[in-house]
């Protein structure tokens, strides 16, 4: 029955978008426990991280959260190297392992080393060099794993000193976007999208979700305990995958 599946989504849309997020890790890691193919899910992933990123963006942008300067210098790598890792071919195990040493980085960060940034302190200049080596890097795993890579991108932002809180979560769900359409793409021309019944039928669960969460990240609320709920929820995944392995 998937039925609690139809459930998760449109939460892990809400909590996701609420910090500028696309939610893929939640959405992988909610599928992984249904047993569902590693190709579907990365498709699925993908595709729900686009609908619930651009939406995200739309209210981060529109409350003026937005510094394009912040956000070209890592589009200018991490899109073409997304395209790349969407078009690689790995096997079922590869891929496993890829994901659940994601999920085990988003759990340890979203649970341990969260909290409130000080934006009061001055702002540090982007190195371009920085920003390309790190668009590099966030772009491919993204690509391979099924993730817009936003989660990555947005905690180095803020503990650089890059951005604000706020600033981070525009520049995160615009890369989120355009690396899930990176992504998208190479796993088109590389023949492992899959888009069927099962996917199109999660897109509305993630719309309200978005739409809710997006507009209460944007205006309202913090995101400290939404990123250790979601840490939660990565950590029950996690632990799920190696309570399975080892039966």
């Amino acid at each position: 029955m998937l039925w609690p599946l139809y459930l998760a989504v449109p939460i892990i849309a809400f909590l996701y978008a609420s910090v500028g997020f696309g939610g893929a890790t939640g959405y992988l890691a909610v599928m992984s426990l249904f047993g569902i193919s590693p190709k579907v899910m990365a498709s699925t992933a993908l595709i729900l991280n686009v609908l619930v990123s651009a939406i995200s963006f739309s209210s981060f942008y529109r409350a003026g959260h937005l510094r394009p300067k912040l956000l070209l210098p890592f589009l200018i790598t991490s899109v073409p190297a997304a395209f790349l890792g969407g078009y690689f071919k790995i096997d079922d195990t590869t891929y496993l392992a890829l994901l659940y040493a994601v999920l085990a980085y988003v759990a340890i960060r979203l649970l341990f080393f969260s909290h409130p940034s000080d934006d009061k302190h001055p702002l540090q200049t982007l190195p371009t060099v920085w920003a390309l080596v790190i668009g590099l890097g966030i772009g491919l795993l993204s690509g391979i794993v099924g993730i817009g890579g936003g989660i990555f991108l947005s905690p180095i932002i803020i503990f650089a000193r890059w951005g604000t809180s706020k600033q981070a979560s525009a520049v995160a769900a615009a890369f989120i976007f355009l690396n899930s359409l990176g992504g998208l793409v190479g796993r088109l021309w590389g023949g492992t999208l899959v888009l069927d019944g099962f996917t199109l039928s999660l897109l509305p669960f993630g719309l309200i979700g978005a739409l809710t969460g997006s507009y209460w990240g944007a205006m309202r609320l913090s995101g400290l305990t939404l990123r250790r709920v979601l840490g939660l929820v990565m950590a029950a995944a996690v632990a799920n995958f190696w309570w399975t392995i080892g039966k």
